[in-house]
């Protein structure tokens, strides 16, 4: 045996086929090799931006007398998380009911089937910190699985029986649109009074999160709401989280004042935050947010743009010159590129100093403003001269992975952005997206392969692609009026029911029918860093209904309902996902308006969450607005239909 991973496309494997460890890409082939042999499957999840999975494969997989034992020992399989995020969500959720905290890299030990009995996240080389070095795991381990190994799997029984067992839900009914409201106003003690974002570090964007709560404050005029909400945004917007010179907002950060990230950006960030930023933007109108969101999708479409038209997945942590030097500076390289009073200016409004902020450099974060025009635009000259010295730096990692259900999101996100700036190069930038999707990544039966990367597409398409995908369709079907969207969102949300759905107990399974190299069939219900896909489900189901009046799609979001609204009530700070399918279905806002600019600005400007638009070619050009199972009377001007959406 040896080293199998150069056969792979993903960028986060062939960081590892160089390895002394004999890897293999989990497949059939893995899991048979492990049952002939006899050995448990040692099993290392990670992704190509992760920092810590770096440091292990340094410190641990690149040791040859580590690989040695493992090679001995175990059959090794290596799974990029995002390729596979099936497999990596069934052992994070194994390594949770063994009691320990998840994330990457992800460390767990199989039997020849699959089973999970014993795992961890990142191990040291030597005992330290607390954690056991790995080489004495690797022996633990293997010695129980040599000599005790009818216990060891008789104790993982009941673990096995826990990941397939349905979530608890009580029998409620269903949540109603004052609940909704309510569930925001508790949420809302959650937040930062001082720094926004949630309390405590490390601080993630939860933009799911706060989307809810400025949704509640559009109908409620709670004012807490909305400021929670602004608040996080400008401390956000401001910190060293968010990149100043090239766009772009990093996963999370270290400290609770937003100043350290982890030095790595991800595609499905940005879109969550893209989305609310348009919809806080179109009632606030301020600036600031305004040029955040050109800096996004400035960043999206220069930097994560491939050939095919479609979003690469992520921007590494890591760079040639070590943790965070890419985008940190120095006092020295800034006051020789900058003339001295502009030195001075950039340094007052972005925190540089001599010893700087952050192991001796400067993570840029803006302090004060805004400022008169005249400072504004010095600073934004500056920024340029920065921006332009830095691109000569050795840039991080891109992974060129092309994943489904991530560039959905961003879609979505574009199309909306597009409409509602009136920038048709934004518009055309995600109709490229979905057209590169569309076309490179279907399989059969209407599904959509969930990954594809050098070329390569995957055979596992999972309930993620199909559910974003659709939402995505249904977005840019608002926004063009071209019909062939909304058939596409029809064509793969009949994919869902046909090849996902649980018909005895409800809900959506990840994996479809076929899926044979899975020990468990989970129903993601819980939003993580990304929405839950049946939440989105729910919103897709619920603007199917809108959209063409069918019974079935209305069916299909009530039957979902049915299983997801049991869970809300204990777990809605979990689920804004589902909140917005919810709301989408209780309130939806059904506007359809001639393709006529002066009409269609009118519906870009007003902010209205559960809105779906229709356009149409009817004459004479008139507007009506649908809500509460009523219409409303055809207008024929734009200002009148102003009124009604007002």
């Amino acid at each position: 045996m040896t080293n199998q991973l150069d056969r792979e496309t993903s960028p986060y494997l062939l960081q590892h086929k160089d390895n002394p460890v004999h890897w293999r890409a989990w497949d059939k082939a893995a899991l048979n090799q492990a049952k002939r042999q006899g050995k448990p499957i040692l099993l290392s999840v990670g992704y190509a931006a992760c920092h810590w999975c770096h440091v292990m494969a340094h410190e641990s997989f690149e040791d040859p007398d580590i690989a040695r034992l493992i090679n001995e020992w175990f059959v090794a399989v290596k799974v990029d998380r995002e390729e596979r995020p099936d497999l990596d969500a069934i052992y994070q959720k194994a390594l949770a009911l063994m009691g320990q905290h998840g994330g990457w890299p992800l460390t767990m030990f199989l039997s020849p089937e699959g089973q999970p009995f014993f795992g961890g996240t990142y191990f040291p080389p030597q005992s330290r910190w607390g954690r056991a070095g790995f080489p004495d795991v690797l022996k633990a381990v293997a010695d129980a699985w040599t000599n005790r190994r009818e216990q060891v799997l008789t104790e993982a029984k009941p673990l096995l029986r826990l990941l397939r067992r349905e979530p608890a839900r009580d029998k409620q009914p269903t949540p109603t649109l004052d609940q909704l409201s309510g569930y925001a106003a508790r949420m809302v003690n959650s937040v930062d009074p001082y720094e926004g974002g949630l309390q405590g570090a490390p601080k993630f964007p939860q933009c799911g999160f706060f989307d809810r709560l400025w949704r509640e404050s559009l109908k409620t005029d709670d004012i807490r709401l909305k400021d929670a909400v602004l608040l996080t945004l400008r401390k956000m917007l401001n910190g060293g989280i968010f990149d100043h010179l090239g766009g772009g907002l990093m996963r999370y950060s270290t400290d609770d004042a937003w100043l350290v990230p982890h030095f790595e950006k991800m595609l499905y960030d940005n879109a969550q935050l893209l989305d609310l930023l348009v919809l806080v933007w179109q009632s606030e109108r301020e600036p600031f947010y305004a040029e955040k969101i050109g800096c996004i999708v400035d960043w999206t479409l220069g930097e994560m743009s491939t050939e095919c038209g479609a979003f690469a997945a992520t921007l590494d942590a890591d760079d040639p010159m070590g943790e965070g030097r890419f985008y940190t500076w120095t006092k020295t390289e800034i006051d020789a590129l900058l003339d001295p009073d502009t030195a001075r200016l950039f340094a007052a409004c972005y925190d540089v100093t001599s010893h700087g902020n952050w192991q001796g450099r400067t993570i840029l974060h803006r302090i004060g403003g805004p400022f008169p025009d005249d400072r504004e635009r010095r600073l934004a000259t500056a920024k340029t001269v920065l921006r332009k010295a830095r691109e000569a730096r050795p840039r991080p990692g891109r992974d060129d992975k092309i994943l489904a259900d991530w560039n959905g999101m961003m879609i979505a996100a574009l199309a909306q952005a597009g409409f509602v700036f009136d920038r048709p190069d934004w518009s055309e930038a995600a109709g490229k997206a979905f057209d590169a999707v569309k076309s490179a990544m279907a399989l059969p039966d209407g599904r959509l392969a969930h990954s594809m990367c050098g070329g390569k597409v995957s055979s596992i398409g999972l309930l993620d692609d199909l559910a974003q995908m659709s939402r995505a369709a249904l977005f840019m079907y608002e926004t063009t009026g071209d019909s062939f969207y909304l058939d596409d969102a029809i064509r793969w949300a009949m994919a869902v029911c046909t090849h996902h759905q649980d018909e005895k107990n409800g809900g959506y399974f990840q994996n479809d029918a076929n899926a044979k190299d899975v020990v468990a069939w989970l129903k993601p219900v819980h939003d993580s860093a990304t929405p839950a896909a049946n939440g989105v489900l729910l919103e897709v189901f619920a603007k199917l209904w809108t959209a063409t009046g069918q019974v079935k799609w209305r069916q299909a979001a009530t039957d979902l309902l049915e299983f997801l609204g049991p869970l809300l009530p204990t777990n809605f700070p979990y689920m804004t996902s589902s909140l917005i399918g919810l709301e989408c279905l209780l309130d939806p806002v059904l506007v359809e308006a001639p393709k006529n600019r002066e009409f269609l600005r009118v519906v870009a400007d007003t902010p209205l969450p559960t809105r779906f638009l229709v356009q149409h070619d009817g004459a004479p050009e008139s507007a009506h607005v649908c809500r509460h199972g009523a219409c409303s009377e055809p207008v024929s001007t734009p200002s009148r239909l102003r009124g009604l959406l007002t």
